[in-house]
């Protein structure tokens, strides 16, 4: 199993910046992909960003520009630097994994998320 644990959520005005953190913790042989997700209440979760072990990042279009993820690999971290908030951008947060986990019965590759983390913007 793998555990994710995030951090850095809270109020913010709109125009101003957080940095959301996930850390990775487990029986974990590798990391194929890290992100963020976002869930407002009443509509579906959205993809914020995710970025894998050696390749580019990629944003969900309301983010792009704004919204810059970046990854630990050593340390199996990720990081969601969000500037120039909106309103809009309320939601909760969800950190999200694509790992290949030890098992007794060997290797296997599951999605794991974590607990949420709250972000409000205010107007």
């Amino acid at each position: 199993q793998v555990q994710l644990v995030e951090s850095g959520g809270g109020l913010v005005q709109a125009g101003g910046s957080l940095r959301l953190s996930c850390a990775a913790s487990g029986n974990i042989f590798s990391i194929n992909a890290m992100g963020w997700y976002r869930q407002a209440p009443g509509k579906q979760r959205e993809l914020v960003a995710v970025i894998t072990s050696g390749g580019p990042a990629n944003y969900g279009d309301p983010v792009k520009g704004r919204f810059t993820i970046s990854r630990d690999n050593a340390k199996n971290t990720v990081n969601l630097q969000m500037n120039s908030l909106k309103p809009e951008d309320t939601a909760v947060y969800y950190c999200n994994a694509v790992a290949q986990v030890v098992a007794v019965a060997g290797r296997y590759t599951g999605n794991f998320w974590g607990q949420g983390t709250q972000v409000t913007v205010s107007s």
